[in-house]
């Protein structure tokens, strides 16, 4: 049976990328990025807008497909949204599932996120933080 399909939001504001620490961290994976399964009719740019919320307590609008694959760690399907902040105060809006939500400069992710981010969103992410 396959693994239920997961999106992302990958959400730049103000110079920073918004990352959460789970709460129960899934593998190696304890800082990433606000995303979670796709409920049943619900498309994936519709998942990462609604995890933000749920996760991060921001409100975002997805902008654009990034990138899909096969997550390497834990076998699921991942579709990666670029989404603008529209409102919200960033915080751990879930505490069973989220530890701490944070905005990172391009420095600390690589100290959070030592592997650096699936390609074509590394890619994204790199544009739009601006030059080093």
């Amino acid at each position: 049976m396959p693994l239920s399909p997961i999106a992302g939001a990958v959400i730049v504001h103000a110079g920073r990328l918004l990352l959460i620490r789970r709460a129960s961290p899934a593998g190696d994976l304890l800082w990433t990025l606000p995303s979670g399964k796709i409920d049943p009719g619900e498309s994936p740019s519709a998942a990462a807008v609604r995890e933000a919320r749920e996760e991060a307590g921001v409100v975002v609008e997805a902008t654009r497909l990034l990138g899909e694959r096969v997550h390497p760690q834990t076998g699921h399907p991942v579709s990666y949204w670029a989404c603008r902040l529209l409102a919200g105060e960033a915080h751990a809006a879930s505490p069973r599932e989220v530890a701490e939500v944070v905005w990172v400069s391009r420095g600390r992710l690589l100290e959070l996120v030592p592997g650096g981010l699936y390609g074509p969103v590394q890619a994204w992410v790199d544009e739009a933080l601006g030059p080093v």
